[in-house]
Order: structure tokens, then sequence, then C-alpha cells
């Protein structure tokens, strides 16, 4: 591997991954969101990366060294690195490493390097409060509060998880910034659909996420499944955890168990998206629509997060099976 002084006290500051030119030279520290080590047909291995900062993440690969440089790049640690940039119709964006090592603790500011949230945490906690504040069933008050109680380990978690690895809300309280809109949406939309139990649908959509608590890790530099996300799946960890908080609520009745259940393992709307069961009830319905609608949503604000001033286009994103246009930042 070509070998660059990394070291060089007069070399250029870190660039943020979102400004990144064709051909730019790049140099500095980033942090691993992941890692995998590859084989060429003719066994010879090599290193893909998934790069980051907090403007956003892009892909690296390395042909030289590949299994030292795996070693080195754990998902959550900060390195420096040295290569180019370049951008291709066919393979898309990629940094081209020439070199990497750990980055010493005075290189780097991890805040530079985690995604953080645009809607402060203290809005994010007084929306939920004041929608909790709303659900007036005595058994349903009962078991949020067991939850999103102040008091409440649960709670305590669930306001620093985020939301997803990567596709949407994918940072520090992004749990929280995605169950408030998805539940504020479910409750204004409840009103102009007849026969739906707001109450109801508003309960579940507070809780249709829960098993993120334990599905992701809390690494702002790297969110991971955690073993149990990866054996048991979100749903079933959600389904699982609030079922065992309603049996130990006295008396709860059983269908309303039976309605809340329900949305949480259905919200992903079919079985090839995640879901044991599709939604059979208006309340499941309209969560797992509004569930898909601000999942979706989520992608383009991290598309827009990561785009380029000027640009119109986001490139090719898995989430939206598309491009995204933003005709109106280019503009600006």
């Amino acid at each position: 591997m070509e070998q660059q002084n990394l070291t060089d006290a007069s070399s250029p500051a870190r660039v943020s991954l979102r400004d990144l030119q064709d051909g730019q030279r790049v140099k500095g520290v980033y942090a691993v969101r992941e890692r995998e080590l590859r084989r060429k047909r003719n066994g010879e291995a090599w290193l893909r990366l998934l790069l980051g900062d907090g403007s956003g993440s892009i892909e690296a690969i390395c042909w030289e060294d590949a299994e030292e440089l795996y070693a080195i790049a754990t998902p959550g640690s900060a390195v420096c690195i040295a290569g180019s940039f370049e951008v291709s119709e066919r393979w898309g964006s990629k940094i081209k490493l020439s070199e990497l090592r750990k980055a010493a603790p005075d290189e780097y500011r991890p805040e530079d390097l985690a995604v953080e949230p645009d809607v402060p945490l203290e809005r994010l906690e007084s929306d939920l409060r004041a929608l909790l504040g709303t659900v007036q069933d005595p058994q349903l008050q009962t078991l949020l509060d067991r939850f999103f109680g102040e008091e409440s380990e649960i709670w305590a978690r669930f306001r620093d998880a985020p939301a997803a690895k990567i596709y949407h809300q994918a940072y520090p309280h992004g749990l929280l910034e995605h169950t408030v809109s998805v539940a504020q949406a479910v409750s204004a939309a409840a009103n102009f659909f007849p026969g739906i139990d707001r109450e109801v649908a508003v309960a579940g959509a507070l809780l249709h996420d829960i098993g993120k608590i334990e599905a992701y890790n809390d690494d702002p530099l790297a969110i991971e499944l955690t073993d149990a996300g990866r054996l048991q799946g979100e749903i079933p960890l959600g389904y699982y955890r609030v079922r065992r908080q309603i049996e130990e609520i006295p008396g709860f009745e059983p269908g309303l168990a039976k309605a809340v259940l329900h949305i949480i393992l259905s919200h992903h709307g079919s079985l090839e998206h995640g879901s044991p069961v599709a939604p059979a009830t208006r309340e499941a319905v309209l969560v797992h629509m509004i569930d898909n609608l601000g999942g979706t949503l989520g992608s383009f604000d991290r598309l827009q997060r990561e785009l380029p001033v000027g640009e119109s286009w986001s490139g090719f994103d898995r989430a939206l099976s598309g491009s995204a246009y933003f005709g109106q930042r280019a503009a600006a």
C-alpha cells in the first residue's frame, strides 16, 4: 500500500464527507460505521468500510493489506485515513484508501463524527408528554406509564435510543423523534376516519417500535444490531416486552391487550417486511401506514443532510429504491 504522511501538521483540515468532490484527495479522521472483508475471485481479500462524520456516511475500499486494516477498523472507532474520492456512474461514490490507522484521542472530537438530531430533546419530550396526556383510558394510561414514566428505566433507554442503523433517525434520540412524529400523525388522522379507536391507535403507535431499545446498541459512531436484535428481531422483542407489562397489570382487559399487541406485531405491514402477521384492524392499518410514511420521509431528511450544497438530486438510495429530488435546496 502506498504510504501517506498522516501526521503532517501542514496537511489540510478534514473535509466533511458531504462536501467531497470527484477527484479530491482525502485526509482526515472519520468514524467507522461498518466493515466487511470481501474476497476477489482469486481469493485475495479486500476491505469495504462505511465511514461517517456528522454530515453523513460514504463507502471506502482498500485493495491492499485488507486483513490487517480490517483488524484496525473496528465499528465505532475513529480512524485517520488518506485516499482519493471518486464518483462513478456504475459504482457510485467511494473513497479509495491509500492508508489507514487508528486515530489518537487528541486528533478529533467525537461530536464531529456523530450525526446529531435536528429536533431538541426537550421539545421531543414535551411533545411526548402532551400526547400521553390525551390518552384517557385508565388501563392504557397505566401501560404507557410503565414505558414512558419519567422514573421508568425503560424511558431512560428509550429516550436515547436510535430509530435505525442507517435509513432514518439513525442517531441518539432518533427513536423518540420517530415515535412522537408517528403517534402525532396517528392521533390527527384517527379523527378523519370513522371506526378508529383513537386511544388504542395512539397507544399502539407509541409502543410500536419499543423493541428497538433492545435491538440496537447505543454507540453514536456506529449503530449496530445487538445479539438480541439479530437473533430475535425488533418486533418479537417489542411484543414480549409489552405483553409482560400487560400481564403485570391486574385486570387488564383481554380485548384491549389483543388490540395493542396486534398493532406491534403487524406494523411492518407484511410477512416479507418482517411482520409475523399483516394488519387486520383499522388501528393497525393506520399505524402501519403512518409508520411507513414516517420512515420514508426520515430517509429524505437523511439524504438532504448529506446532499452537497448546489446539488438537486441524491444518489440512488436503497430505502427509496431510487433518488430523491431537492430542488429548493439547490436554488437556495
